[in-house]
């Protein structure tokens, strides 16, 4: 059994930022309101609830105010109010009084009131006018100019004309616009994104580099794909070549030396991860050595997702077949976003189906209402009634269905070629990115 976890204390600092203190460990939190601020909180303390598998206790003080807050593995909570004490106002000294009887009264002893001599009070003087600052000069700026049309026929004029007739964008470029900037929207704290469905051949390796590559190819890097395979997986294959084969086990190893990545920065992982540099992401392969006796845990698991979110502001994981190893229910206790991928056929939907059910009864319901289910063409001529039915199904159990295309490029099992998918394979992946983005 775990040993019960140390409390943390959150000290609301202002409506956008907390300090979390778990032991000697401080961590801020930082949040756009309120509201967003209360639910990056608890997600935190969720997530210590997760990997010890038992309700988290925290207390959240803001001012004379103290909240017990008690966090369960699946995100609910329960929380009351408490006012701090508060030490009573000073009482006023009694003024002072005249020992000095008023004639004809001997008894009476009354207060002597001195006047209070008034200062004198200097006229207040004009306000200063503020001086602008560099915010203020850009601030001044204008708004950002009209999109300018590059596909289509709006596009061709524009380039024909040499930009001096410029149409808008039409429908299908403003939706990728559109789209793109759901993508790159600026994210608050790293995210997790795990991809799951126990059954092989679900597409989950070539469904997390696809997004790895879109989110990376859009936001600019800092982005990893990560194989959470408990023993090996075929993510380092599926990625480019590396200068290098060492893997999540290589790293765990070295973590034992934790000077090595204390205060370093991201290149200081460039020995373990492997950089796919046309697409901006690193791929963290699983173990892939034949010969070898050790697992990846989840003890391990959360010993890798601490020191990688310092790093990362996104992870794609996937996952391996068994729902039941406990790196795999760590992985799923620390997603901040599923996606649940399944080819167009009867058993491997089937698989994903199930998956769904048992999570829910291990309390993952809340996160199985929010996943995002992708459904995958297995070949160039699907099965058109059967996607209707199974994108009627997932769509009542998780919150959006989005389906991909066949894409030749990706059938061979070796490493993927981003440059060699077709248009709409990639705008297929762009949907499912920005559907995923939308959640984060």
């Amino acid at each position: 059994m775990n040993s019960r976890l140390p409390d943390a204390t959150v000290h609301i600092l202002s409506s956008t930022v907390a300090e979390l203190h778990v032991g000697t460990d401080v961590a801020e939190v930082v949040a756009p309101d309120s509201l967003a601020l209360r639910d990056r909180v608890v997600e935190e303390i969720r997530q210590l609830a997760a990997s010890a598998g038992e309700p988290a206790h925290a207390t959240l003080v803001e001012g004379s105010s103290r909240w017990p807050l008690v966090v369960h593995p699946d995100g609910t909570f329960d929380e009351a109010l408490e006012e701090a004490a508060v030490d009573p106002a000073p009482v006023p000294a009694p003024a002072p009084v005249s020992a000095t009887p008023v004639s004809g009264d001997p008894v009476s002893v009354l207060p002597v009131t001195t006047p209070t001599p008034v200062a004198a009070v200097p006229a207040p003087s004009a306000p200063e006018e503020p001086r602008p600052t560099v915010q203020d000069l850009l601030d001044s700026r204008g708004g950002s100019s009209r999109p300018r049309a590059t596909e289509g026929w709006q596009g061709a004029v524009h380039r024909a004309t040499g930009g001096l007739i410029s149409p808008a964008p039409g429908r299908a470029e403003r939706s990728r616009l559109d789209r793109e900037k759901r993508v790159q929207r600026r994210l608050d704290a790293p995210r997790t994104i795990v991809v799951l469905n126990p059954k092989g051949g679900a597409h989950k390796t070539t469904s997390t580099l696809l997004l790895a590559a879109t989110f990376g190819t859009l936001r600019g890097g800092a982005t990893l794909a990560w194989d959470n395979n408990e023993t090996r997986g075929t993510l380092g294959w599926r990625a480019q070549n590396a200068p290098h084969h060492r893997t999540a086990v290589d790293l765990l190893e070295d973590l034992d030396e934790s000077s090595n990545f204390r205060g370093s920065s991201l290149a200081a992982l460039d020995h373990y991860v492997r950089t796919q540099v046309d697409a901006r992401f690193d791929v963290l392969a699983s173990d892939e050595d034949a010969a070898a006796s050790s697992t990846i845990d989840s003890a391990a698991f959360d010993r890798l997702h601490a020191l990688l979110r310092r790093y990362y502001r996104l992870m794609i994981v996937d996952t391996g077949n068994n729902m039941r190893a406990s790196n795999w229910v760590a992985a799923v206790a620390a997603a901040d976003q599923l996606v649940i991928v399944s080819t167009v056929r009867e058993d491997t939907a089937a698989s994903a189906a199930w998956l769904l059910d048992g999570l829910r009864e291990k309390g993952f319901g809340r996160k199985i209402d929010e996943a995002v289910t992708v459904l995958t063409a297995p070949s160039s001529r699907p099965d058109r009634r059967l996607e209707a039915r199974l994108s009627q199904h997932f769509e009542q159990v998780t919150s959006a269905v989005v389906n991909a295309p066949f894409d030749p490029s990706l059938v061979d099992g070796g490493p993927i070629d981003f440059e060699a998918l077709s248009p709409q394979t990639r705008d297929a992946w762009l949907t499912v990115a920005a559907t995923v983005a939308d959640r984060l």
